[in-house]
């Protein structure tokens, strides 16, 4: 087998985010890196002809659940074989406060044997709360667990974590106190803070205030996870209009959003808490179980309930928001598409698998919702410079060559709620650090993914 050490991509549409266009361009890879632009006349190891396609930068999921690696398996990673394939080359873990396993393993880990994909990692403050021996979610912390926390923090400093993540709905005894406290406890103010809200529906505004707050006290960089969950319920408008409002005080706020109308978490979370159903005007049939021994089953009251008492990890979706308020999120020019992925084995929302092809095929390409280089935008250039990423989201000379190109034509999301795995059409190549990863549907090389440090510099 000859060894592919460079490689042309010949005649595809390359987008110009400055000039918001595509341009016919070709693109040449070497060791890694993105050498040449425009009419490449030099021989490659290998040539793909991209007529028609776009080659675009490799989606950077700035929103995924990646955090738990089964050291026991021959290949311990799940959900970043679904990244890559639909077309993503860097994920971002740790979100929403959960993290499942101790970030020095995980990065260890990444470190030794490279991954799927690129990983950044976020340090989840319930993963703190509950290293330090808080295991009631519905209580503070004390002022003593407080200092514990803040100690455990300053272990993580030099990991290259992204920052800290909270998940305020999944522990609604967290005071905002505590949240800011354990945000000043990092060791710079170039961190960068993420949360799932305190509360959703007609709370939601107040939870994204509450959010504004923690960002002007601690005076570091908010990202405001999943809005769609939060806010799509008749109050998008608002939301929104209270982001922008803050971010033209100064205040350095963002937000993400999956493009689905329902949510997905574990049935034994604070957010299946008692007032669920009246807040979201729906009823037990609107909550689907995707796991043993209730898997694609809708709830039923008792059903409901057996499944909280028993097996409260299970991964449950709540088809509980409005579709037309997710793509009002996702058409505003401060959020970024972000999968939240999160899958046990083979079960789980298919948005971990089908996220950023079905912003291009659905909202892009068939409904016109969204501009397809602005689209783009969200899944490459603007989250990775939120994550102060110098060196990918971009094709540009000397940037990291982690590529996907795809056919504008036929891109199209295949996971459903039923088969929340299922790969998507027209992604046609996947590069990661300049070699090839993917190849339509197949994966050629698992391998080339490292993990990338928060750069604070």
């Amino acid at each position: 087998m000859i060894q592919i050490k460079t490689i042309k991509i010949i005649n595809g549409l390359v987008p110009d985010f400055k000039n918001a266009c595509l341009t016919q361009q070709d693109v040449m890879i070497e060791e890694g890196v993105i050498t040449e632009i425009g009419n490449v006349r030099k021989a490659a190891d290998f040539t793909i002809d991209a007529t028609d396609k776009v080659v675009s930068p490799g989606f950077i999921d700035i929103h995924m659940h990646e955090e738990e690696l089964d050291f026991s398996e021959k290949d311990p990673y799940f959900i970043s074989y679904y990244q890559l394939k639909m077309g993503v080359t860097t994920s971002v873990g740790g979100n929403c406060g959960a993290n499942r396993q101790d970030v020095k393993d995980f990065i260890s880990y990444v470190n030794k044997y490279q991954a799927p994909v690129n990983y950044m990692m976020y340090l989840g403050h319930n993963f703190i709360r509950e290293e330090v021996g808080i295991d009631n979610r519905y209580r503070k912390a004390t002022s003593q667990e407080l200092e514990k926390m803040k100690t455990k923090i300053k272990h993580y400093h030099d990991t290259g974590i992204v920052g800290i993540s909270y998940g305020i709905e999944y522990s609604p005894g967290v005071e905002t106190e505590e949240v800011i406290a354990l945000a000043k406890a990092l060791d710079s103010d170039q961190y960068l803070l993420s949360a799932h809200f305190r509360a959703d529906v007609e709370k939601s505004v107040a939870s994204i205030q509450e959010l504004i707050e923690i960002s002007s006290q601690s005076k570091m960089p908010m990202q405001i996870s999943h809005i769609g969950s939060c806010s799509a319920y008749g109050y998008m408008k608002e939301s929104l209009r209270v982001i922008q409002g803050a971010r033209e005080e100064g205040y350095d706020i963002w937000a993400d959003c999956y493009p689905y109308d329902a949510f997905g978490t574990f049935i034994g979370s604070a957010a299946f808490d008692d007032g669920c159903f009246e807040k979201w005007n729906r009823t037990y049939s609107d909550i689907l179980l995707t796991e043993e021994p209730f898997k694609n089953m809708r709830c039923t009251e008792e059903l409901f309930y057996r499944a909280r008492k028993e097996y409260p990890n299970m991964i449950a979706v709540a088809f509980v928001m409005n579709e037309d308020e997710v793509i009002e999120a996702l058409q505003a020019p401060f959020v970024f598409v972000g999968s939240d992925g999160v899958y046990r084995k083979n079960s789980g929302h298919p948005r971990g698998a089908g996220s950023f092809p079905k912003v291009l095929g659905r909202y892009v390409r068939e409904s016109k919702k969204l501009d397809l280089v602005d689209a783009l935008w969200k899944m490459t250039l603007g989250p990775a410079q939120r994550l102060r990423l110098k060196k990918k989201g971009d094709i540009q000379v000397g940037m990291d060559a982690d590529i996907t190109i795809f056919n504008p034509e036929t891109i199209l999301d295949n996971a459903t709620f039923e088969h929340p795995t299922l790969p998507p059409d027209g992604i046609e190549y996947v590069i990661v650090n300049g070699e090839i990863a993917l190849k339509g549907q197949t994966v050629v090389n698992g391998r080339l993914g490292t993990f990338v440090k928060y750069n604070l510099e």
